[in-house]
Order: C-alpha cells, then sequence, then structure tokens
C-alpha cells in the first residue's frame, strides 16, 4: 500500500465502516470476561512503562488506549487511518496534554526512530489489513535502541468470550450479522464483509523469528497471546 487512499481501497474495513462513535460503543460491552481482558491488557502494556517512555500505538482509533495509558508515559502519539476517528479522538484526548493523534499508515510509518515502547493491541496485526510482518517491521523501525515492541492477539482460550463479544456488537448493529458456518478456527466473519483472524502462538513466534530481533510470547489472563520484540 502506498498510501492512505490505497490502504482504504484495498479493504481495511473499520476505516469504511466503523466510525469513532461506533467504535466507543463497541468498547462499552456488558461482559465482565471482555472488560476484565481489556483490562488485562492495559496491565500488561503497563509493566513496561516507568514514566520516562515516549510510547506510540498503531491503529489508535479514538484514543481509547492513549487515554488510558497517557499518565504512565512521557507521551503517546497514536496514529490511525480514519480521519473521522482521529477527529473525534483529538476532542476525547483534549484534556490530556501528554497525548496526540495523527492520521498516518501504519504500514507506511513517516516518523523518525524517537520510541522506547510501539504497541499494536488488540489483535491489529488482522484490523490493519496488509502484511502483519511488515507492521512488525515498522514498528521496529521507530524505536531506539533496546525500544520494545509489543503486539497482541487473542488466545484460543478466549474464543466463546471473543465470540460472544462480537455477536452483542451484531446485536447493536455495530457489525452485520455473525456468519455460523464461517466462523470457527480462530476466525470471525460476518454477512457486512468484516473478517477476523487471529494470530497462534506460532504466528506470533514465525514473525519474531523473521524480523531477526531478541522477542519473547506470554499469554495474558487466558485471554491474549502477546509477541515482544526488543530492538538491538
Amino acid at each position: 500500500m502506498g498510501s492512505i487512499a490505497e490502504a482504504r481501497a484495498e479493504g481495511d474495513w473499520y476505516a469504511r465502516n466503523m466510525n469513532a462513535a461506533n467504535l466507543e460503543e463497541v468498547y462499552r460491552t456488558r461482559l465482565p470476561r471482555v472488560r476484565q481482558y481489556l483490562e488485562a491488557e492495559i496491565g500488561f502494556v503497563r509493566s513496561f512503562l516507568s514514566g520516562r517512555e515516549r510510547v506510540l500505538e498503531l491503529g489508535a482509533g479514538y484514543g481509547r488506549i492513549v487515554k488510558e495509558l497517557a499518565p504512565f508515559t512521557a507521551s503517546i502519539v497514536g496514529i490511525e487511518l480514519s480521519e473521522a476517528s482521529v477527529a473525534f479522538g483529538k476532542e476525547y484526548l483534549k484534556d490530556v496534554p501528554n497525548a496526540e493523534l495523527k492520521v498516518m499508515d501504519a504500514h507506511h510509518l513517516h516518523l523518525a526512530a524517537e520510541f522506547d515502547v510501539v504497541l499494536c493491541l488488540q489483535n491489529g496485526l488482522s484490523a490493519m489489513k496488509g502484511d502483519p510482518l511488515n507492521l512488525v517491521r515498522q514498528a521496529v523501525s521507530v524505536l531506539l535502541p533496546g525500544g520494545r515492541a509489543l503486539f497482541s492477539s487473542y488466545s484460543p482460550k478466549f474464543w466463546e468470550h471473543r465470540l460472544a463479544w462480537f455477536q452483542e456488537q451484531a446485536e447493536k448493529g455495530l457489525l452485520g450479522a455473525i456468519d455460523p458456518d464461517r466462523t470457527k478456527d480462530g476466525i470471525i466473519v460476518c454477512r457486512d464483509g468484516f473478517e477476523a483472524r487471529t494470530f497462534s502462538l506460532e504466528d506470533l513466534e514465525a514473525l519474531g523469528n523473521a524480523i531477526g530481533c531478541d522477542h519473547f510470547l506470554e499469554e495474558v489472563d487466558a485471554s491474549s497471546v502477546f509477541l515482544v520484540v526488543t530492538k538491538p
């Protein structure tokens, strides 16, 4: 993908269909186990932060994670493909002085290597369509030496809870109805064209090996699987 316009043309479902207000509604879930999962991801990321780090989040949406992590960073920048989400997010983050959102394609980062931590959370490797290895390379390219990039996907142990969450979204009209015949083996498919795969520990290990940096894998809360890459 050579531009934001081309990225949209190649099928970024979120940029085309999920406006910021709808995306915010996704996280107003009534499901306690899903809320626990969301909190556990934030908690795991916070374990890497001392308050001195410059942080970048890929696929930041309207800034939900940016806002939650801002108090634990020196500064945090979120990049997002959807101009509407960034506009919504700037209002959402107006009282957070060390946070910023920018419109940018995560597959083509035009940023200096100045970050201590780069985040690609909540199955962003799937949500941001394109080559996942390129996303990992882009994340590592903007890290300072010794910096870390964190990528998360869903644990297979979380499948039933994840499916219930997406069913809840479909009931709210945020997604099309789930296609039960095609939804299986970690992949959710909706009748409106939405499709989300997951990355297993083996998939994440392959990405870590391909990038050629020190890395480790960790399952968190029986809901997320993380790949953590350290730049030499």
